[in-house]
């Protein structure tokens, strides 16, 4: 299966983006914590070249802990500022303020030396999309600024968003690369949701998740479902399907049904905290 999808107005999104990041003090880079590198748009990094840089590993509940604190190293040793937060609770996101001013200390300090007092920190929050851009900025922010959804695209304008004398945010939609130069970072966005299901085959995907877990985190599998994990991925798929009525008529396996209900639970965490890349990979 080829994994591609670049709506056209994800390349009025880069524009935007090359335009605003001269008004810009610091970029807030928002990943999935189950795809820390995956979910990266490689564009921004010549983006955002001599700014300041954040990277926030947002839905860090549905990750793997272990692996969490193996990429906040990681991303550390790249001469990022990193945090794990969970925008949709709120968990780490009183920890932004102090980074901000720690990853801006030296525009604070240039500004005091021309006399410049309390000018707020411009930032810009970017994102492919379905990271959950959105709702950190209204997590951060205390106030449904930003249009939230779990379709990836959802955040299609521009917006200024002034969260206090300190910090000023700009939101700009999430844009993703127009073609993956690796067919498994394609994979990898799909499994967590970046990708529009109605694009790709989601039977076959459903199935690579089976055996990414099988081969990642053992039992698993069998904690959910019940299902005896000493087979193939496929024959686990059919156990799973006839445990759940997932048949159509004459008791032939509906492969996309299961399928939907595979990648719910993996997606929502009910499979584990499961993280599909490393650093090393």
């Amino acid at each position: 299966m080829n994994y591609q999808w670049y709506p056209g107005h994800m390349t009025k999104a880069r524009r935007m983006m090359e335009e605003n990041i001269k008004l810009i003090d610091l970029v807030i880079e928002v990943v999935d914590a189950r795809i820390p590198m995956s979910s990266r748009n490689p564009d921004i990094d010549n983006l955002a070249k001599n700014k300041a840089r954040l990277i926030l590993l947002n839905k860090s509940d549905l990750s793997d802990e272990r692996l969490n604190a193996v990429w906040i190293d990681y991303f550390k040793s790249q001469g990022f500022f990193v945090l794990k937060i969970n925008s949709r609770t709120g968990a780490g996101i009183k920890q932004i303020n102090a980074t901000v001013a720690e990853a801006c200390k030296e525009k604070i300090e240039r500004d005091k030396k021309k006399g410049i007092m309390n000018r707020p920190v411009r930032a810009m929050v970017v994102g492919i999309p379905n990271v959950g851009k959105s709702t950190f900025i209204n997590s951060y922010a205390g106030k449904a600024c930003a249009k939230t959804g779990n379709k990836p695209g959802v955040t299609k304008g521009k917006q200024w968003i002034r969260l206090n004398k300190n910090i000023e945010l700009l939101d700009t939609p999430g844009i993703l690369w127009p073609k993956f130069d690796n067919q498994e970072v394609g994979k990898r966005l799909a499994m967590i949701g970046s990708m529009n299901d109605e694009v790709i085959h989601l039977d076959e995907l459903a199935l690579d998740t089976i055996k990414y877990i099988m081969q990642a985190y053992p039992n698993n599998l069998n904690e959910r479902y019940d299902v005896d994990e000493n087979q193939e991925a496929l024959q686990i798929m059919e156990e799973i399907a006839a445990k759940r009525g997932c048949l159509k008529r004459g008791g032939m396996v509906d492969y996309e049904k299961a399928a939907l209900i595979i990648m719910d639970d993996y997606r929502s965490g009910r499979l584990g905290r499961i993280t599909l890349e490393s650093p090393e990979q």
